[in-house]
């Protein structure tokens, strides 16, 4: 991926005078593949909690960078890693479906590649003991991948991700409290799959929630989208903050 480096963004915090957020891309690997993730930490307070974000099915963009940054500017260490690799810059949705396909279709690459980005947490700027993770639509579902492959995290939130539990899959290795963000309207994932889910992980004995945002399609967070829903962007983003409150 080519990227613009971004080295210090100026954002000023909600609560207090001036955040100082150091934001830059960081280069990792895992297995014998090279992959760049985006770091944003708050150099002015003392970390709350290391945040790491999955990207959607678009690859690391903008929208990560943007998400990390907020959080920054709250007090999070925030790791948006990367899943799909350095080289890949994908333009388009065939592009799109050929990359997020390729590791449905080999679980066991998909869990090595989250598994090696959670590792590669402790090595950056910032880094907490307590770490939590989440995404959005192919992040959201990368979240529960890494969940049901019993990733040793604090917690794990999904906004509007693919729900369904793969063949041969379950919640039985889940370490901790898992969140879902999600749209009545998600033609998607619908309400069924949701219900599913909630009864695989009470099954399994998994501490978890879900709000349910009325009328909400599949995207309602991506700003610039036609699914875009400001209440349910805004009030899922409260959520996941009373969520990081809690568990980191």
């Amino acid at each position: 991926m080519i990227r613009t480096s971004l080295a210090i963004v100026a954002l000023t915090a909600a609560t207090a005078a001036q955040a100082e957020i150091t934001a830059d891309y960081h280069r990792y690997t895992v297995g014998d593949r090279e992959y760049e993730g985006y770091v944003a930490t708050n150099t002015a307070i003392t970390p709350k909690g290391t945040v790491l974000i999955v990207h959607d099915w678009d690859g690391m963009t903008a929208y990560e960078e943007r998400r990390a940054q907020m959080l920054a500017a709250l007090g999070y260490t925030a790791f948006a890693i990367d899943v799909y690799g350095a080289d890949e810059d994908p333009q388009s949705v065939e592009e799109n479906r050929a990359l997020s396909g390729a590791l449905y279709g080999d679980r066991e690459e998909f869990r090595a590649r989250l598994m090696g980005s959670i590792a590669e947490a402790a090595n950056i700027t910032g880094a907490t003991d307590n770490v939590a993770m989440m995404g959005y639509c192919f992040g959201g579902a990368a979240v529960l991948e890494a969940a049901r492959a019993g990733a040793e995290l604090n917690g794990f939130v999904s906004f509007h991700g693919g729900l369904g539990t793969p063949e041969g899959q379950d919640y039985s290795a889940a370490s901790a409290p898992v969140m879902l963000f999600h749209g009545s309207a998600d033609p998607v994932s619908g309400m069924a799959d949701l219900a599913a889910l909630l009864d695989e992980l009470q099954a399994a004995g998994v501490e978890h929630g879900a709000e349910v945002f009325g009328g909400a399609r599949h995207s309602f967070t991506v700003h610039g989208s036609d699914d875009y829903d400001l209440t349910a962007d805004q009030e899922s983003w409260e959520g996941l903050l009373e969520f990081l409150d809690v568990q980191l």
